[in-house]
């Protein structure tokens, strides 16, 4: 059996393929986990106790157990359909935070994909973006679209790395959104550090920033913090987020949209 030491992005990079595997099989038994990840049992509690204080998983006595409405956000085909229908109630709202000619920073994150296929019918603007996917989205359409290079994590379907970063520095955009992971309390978390060191460069290359979090990514945390909401101009979340959780946010000076979202059903 080999040994479970290595870096933080390693020890996180193996939990993140426990959650995976949890959420795919719904229950696990915790002695075949270790088995297929080849580490000890007590590695494997670790991990699932660490997983478990960060509300991705249930951990029980033997078992690891995943939530009925767990959202993946680090495996795209576990997190683009879930809740669709806040996700686009969410980009009506801020396609109106953008004007025809506009230069747009749009990060990789899905949240985001509704937003893209709605710029797409905007006049003259530039979009500037680490996401292969929303690149696609508007490969058909009037805009502009700039796709940062970097290394290409398959999971996320983007790029991040100190290449992107130097990319962003030769940028100025009208306005930037970008969502999160996880939000605790005011404070931003990601789960892989690149990705976090990217999202703040993003709020260096543009005269607006936008921070766009649904109600499932209140509450919780990730492996790397990397700063608080008070970094943006404008936060937009649905009418589900809890008060006790936008209370921090207000009290950064950061204002606070909260969307309502319709009852009959999701739209792209």
């Amino acid at each position: 059996m080999r040994t479970s030491r290595g870096s933080e992005a390693e020890v996180e990079e193996r939990r993140q393929v426990v959650l995976r595997q949890v959420v795919q099989e719904g229950e696990i038994r915790i002695a075949d986990l270790a088995a297929r990840l080849a580490v000890s049992v007590m590695t494997m509690h670790r991990d699932l106790d660490n997983l478990h204080e960060r509300q991705l998983l249930r951990k029980g006595r033997g078992v690891a157990t995943a939530f009925s409405d767990v959202t993946m956000e680090s495996a795209l085909r576990f997190r683009e359909n879930t809740h669709a229908e806040v996700k686009a109630a969410l980009a009506d709202a801020l396609v109106k935070e953008v004007s025809p000619g506009d230069t747009v920073l749009i990060d990789c994150g899905s949240t985001l994909f509704p937003l893209a296929r709605r710029l797409a019918a905007v006049e003259g603007i530039r979009v500037i973006t680490n996401s292969l996917r929303i690149t696609y989205l508007l490969a058909a359409s009037p805009a502009e679209v700039t796709l940062l290079g970097d290394r290409f994590y398959e999971d996320f379907e983007s790029c991040a790395g100190p290449q992107a970063r130097r990319q962003l520095q030769d940028v100025r955009a009208t306005v930037a959104f970008v969502s999160a992971t996880s939000v605790r309390n005011a404070r931003l978390y990601h789960p892989v550090r690149e990705y976090a060191l990217t999202k703040q460069a993003y709020l260096q290359s543009a005269d607006r920033a936008v921070l766009v979090v649904d109600h499932s990514k209140f509450g919780r945390t990730a492996t790397y913090p990397y700063g608080d909401v008070g970094g943006y101009d404008l936060l937009v979340t649905d009418a589900a987020t809890p008060q006790s959780e936008l209370r921090p946010a207000r009290d950064l000076g950061v204002e606070v949209r909260t969307v309502d979202v319709p009852t009959d059903g999701p739209r792209n």
